[in-house]
């Protein structure tokens, strides 16, 4: 019958999203950070070299905060 086939896409699709959820732990543990920097374009290079740089650390942001009273 056609329910014979749940098992199988059950198992299929977990193995294919454990990748995603094993990358977010391994960045989390590597770079401090959950989420991989995007530096497919330049523009997005030269600002993440511009923040590791300026701070030591491409992910911390480099704003000043300011409180509104």
């Amino acid at each position: 019958m056609w329910f014979e086939i749940l098992p199988s896409f059950g198992i299929i699709t977990a193995v294919l999203s454990v990748p995603g959820f094993a990358l977010y732990g391994l960045h989390k543990l590597t770079l401090d950070n959950a989420y991989r920097r995007n530096t497919d374009e330049r523009w997005e290079r030269i600002l993440y070299v511009r923040d590791m740089r300026l701070t030591g650390n491409p992910y911390k942001s480099n704003v000043r905060e300011t409180v509104f009273t």
